[in-house]
């Protein structure tokens, strides 16, 4: 306590502010003993440091100086507090000195201050009321009740089944009108409102199907709800809880949960827990469609979510919506469409967000299983992770058609395939497919009867057979190949690629083409890049050639062939001759004639030397034109002859002086000398 005398004068011990974020001292217009009084709250809630309070001893108060200010909108809240004790005393035949009396009556009007400060929010009686009994009930006596009054105004406790509560409700804003407040309470209809207990021990079958038969809108509070037999779903019915703390324990995996039989109805924002199958769908009292199923999570379920097209060709399961829905440990198949009966297949149903997980337990079936369905079941933006025992993270069977899966995530182990298209199966769309199993991307038997659009390997975009009637493309891309050998090889193609750019710097290339009658409307291009004289060589084996040769050579640097299959052979659709289609020869001896080229300058400047031409009615000779000219001014000369025959116009021919030629045709049986000079 202070050793200053203060005067306390007549003010309320409190004070407060809203802060604005850059202001850090704050007054208090009250007396305080000592720094330690002072407690400070920022927008309810003690703050014990970061601040200093100055003016301790001083009538009109002091400050508080923060460290930091306090952030915008803080509410600021200042107040003495003084402990309820005497630390002084008056000693016998002691000093009795004005300053120590007054500090006494100074400490004891700041507690009268503070004891009013705080009866001021207390409830009490009016003053002219004569309070003969203000204690509360005892605790036996009141525990589970309500506090109420009886016919003399004093406390009781009163049971919660007679109190009353207003008779009348109106909503905050304007417009709001005046209601009965138990209209108002009826607006929404709780299963409790019936009987159920939601302990997870009582059943509460009975009380859930009774709600439902007497209203069309349910609600499902917090708790685990117990039921024993399926809950059967008419029409226009709406069933919706609160999240993740409403859930229906299915009592054992012999029943099915739910079973929709109609149309319009809704399930919404709860959770269910076993069963045979969670959620049934199928058109028995009347068509199942317009049905929703949103914010659901079905956990340890044989099968999660089925739709069923049913006996009834009448009564058919047709755009149903589900959305956000979670299927958690299924045993067998999480979603699954099928036809049970003699009814029609699941049609137009729409699957969005939906999610599969397994947790590491086993499954038999498949994440999705479309068994039946035609006409646009859709499935987008879904995720399936399975156990590595499972089928297939989805699976499109061989009575379904036309079904849509976009922006699909799959993902499991043990060689498990992302994608099954079963034989049978058709006119399945997908795109944008992330394969994370270890299995195939997309495991087809449905015998190509697909289109797909960025989905995965092995098959990313394969699009059907279809008729454009306008198209710009800013940027067309050939699908290319190069091919080089080490030295003189055979390489086969196959239809993986259109473009092949093939060097045959290191030997001769043998280019086998695939039988035409496996590619039918297949287009390749070969060129030969390389700038040696070893040739490409064209061929079909076993098949009837191109355009019926047997062979076709790419002797020429940068010559090309483009080729078309019709179904039963090729056919040359462009070629070229480039310039530079000439071969040099300047040696001595004999030289085989390839037909690689259509014009042979030989230099016989060395010595002597013999051109062989091939036999004419070999197949590379038959049809074909070449042209041989000798190039040196020497006195060498340069015999034209055949292999195996006689030569052209049935004799050799000589080039014995610089720049004679001559240009020879094959009939297919003798080579005739078309010009020579």
């Amino acid at each position: 306590m202070t050793d200053n005398h203060i005067k306390m004068p007549a003010v309320t011990p409190r004070v407060q502010y809203t802060a604005n974020g850059t202001q850090d001292i704050f007054e208090y217009p009250f007396p305080i003993f000592a720094s330690e009084d002072i407690i400070v709250e920022f927008n309810g809630v003690q703050k014990l440091s970061g601040f200093l309070v100055s003016g301790a001893g001083n009538t009109l108060g002091g400050t508080v100086t923060f460290d930091t200010p306090p952030e915008t909108g803080t509410i600021v809240t200042i107040y003495r507090q003084v402990p309820y004790e005497r630390m002084t005393d008056f000693l016998e035949s002691g000093d009795f000195s004005a300053q120590s009396i007054n500090n006494e009556l100074d400490y004891l009007t700041a507690l009268t201050q503070q004891l009013n400060l705080d009866q001021s929010n207390m409830l009490r009686y009016e003053r002219t009321e004569d309070a003969t009994n203000a204690e509360l009930p005892s605790v036996a006596n009141r525990a589970g009740k309500a506090l109420g009054f009886d016919e003399n105004g004093n406390p009781i406790a009163v049971d919660y089944g007679l109190t009353q509560a207003p008779t009348n409700f109106t909503a905050g804003g304007v417009g709001a009108v005046n209601r009965a407040i138990g209209d108002k309470v009826s607006d929404i209809i709780s299963i409790r409102d019936f009987g159920a207990v939601g302990d997870g021990i009582i059943d509460d079958t009975l009380a859930i199907a009774a709600a439902l038969s007497a209203h069309d809108a349910i609600y499902i509070p917090e708790g685990a709800y117990r039921i024993t037999d399926t809950i059967q779903i008419t029409s226009y019915k709406r069933i919706f809880g609160s999240g993740a703390a409403s859930t229906i324990d299915v009592d054992s995996d012999l029943f099915t949960a739910f079973n929709i039989r109609g149309e319009y109805n809704s399930l919404s924002d709860f959770h269910i827990d076993g069963g045979d199958v969670a959620i049934h769908m199928e058109g028995q009292d009347a068509p199942c469609v317009q049905n929703m199923l949103q914010n659901l999570v079905i956990k340890n379920a044989n099968k999660g979510i089925v739709l069923d097209g049913g006996t009834d060709t009448n009564k058919p399961c047709y755009w149903n919506i589900i959305s956000s829905c979670l299927v958690l440990s299924p045993s067998e198949t999480a979603i699954k469409l099928i036809k049970s009966g003699a009814g029609d297949t699941p049609n137009a149903n729409i699957f969005n967000a939906c999610r599969v997980y397994s947790q590491g337990t086993a499954m038999t079936g498949h994440g999705i299983y479309v068994a039946h369905g035609a006409f646009y079941n859709r499935f987008d933006n879904c995720e399936i992770n399975v156990d590595g025992t499972a089928l297939s993270c989805m699976t499109v069977g061989a009575n379904a058609n036309q079904t849509i899966i976009d922006n699909l995530y799959c993902e499991s182990f043990n060689g498990v395939p992302n994608l099954v298209l079963q034989s049978g199966s058709q006119n399945t769309f997908i795109q944008n497919l992330l394969a994370m199993s270890d299995g195939a991307a997309i495991d087809d038997s449905s015998g190509g009867n697909f289109q797909s659009i960025n989905a995965g390997f092995p098959v990313p975009n394969q699009f059907d057979r279809m008729v454009v009637k306008d198209l710009t493309a800013t940027l067309m891309r050939a699908d290319t190949i190069y091919i080089e050998a080490a030295s003189t090889a055979s390489i086969a193609l196959n239809g993986d690629r259109s473009v092949h750019l093939v060097s045959a710097f290191n030997g001769d290339i043998t280019i086998d083409l695939p039988l035409a009658s496996t590619l039918q409307g297949c287009s390749f291009t070969i060129k030969k890049i390389d700038q040696t004289g070893n040739q490409v060589i064209v061929s079909e084996p076993n098949g009837l050639g191109i355009d019926r040769k047997a062979e076709i050579i790419l002797g020429g640097p940068y010559d090309y062939i483009s080729i078309l299959s019709n179904g039963s052979e090729w056919f040359v659709t462009s070629s070229n001759r480039m310039a530079g289609n000439t071969k040099f020869f300047e040696t001595s001896g004999t030289i085989d004639i390839d037909m690689s080229v259509d014009t042979y300058l030989i230099s016989s400047f060395i010595g002597a030397v013999t051109c062989r031409l091939p036999p004419a009615n070999a197949a590379k000779a038959i049809g074909r034109t070449i042209t041989i000219k000798k190039t040196d001014n020497s006195a060498n000369n340069v015999a034209v002859t055949e292999q195996g025959g006689a030569g052209p116009d049935n004799t050799t021919q000589n080039l014995s002086s610089q720049y004679d030629a001559i240009t020879v045709v094959s009939n297919g049986a003798f080579w005739y000398i078309v010009s020579k000079f």
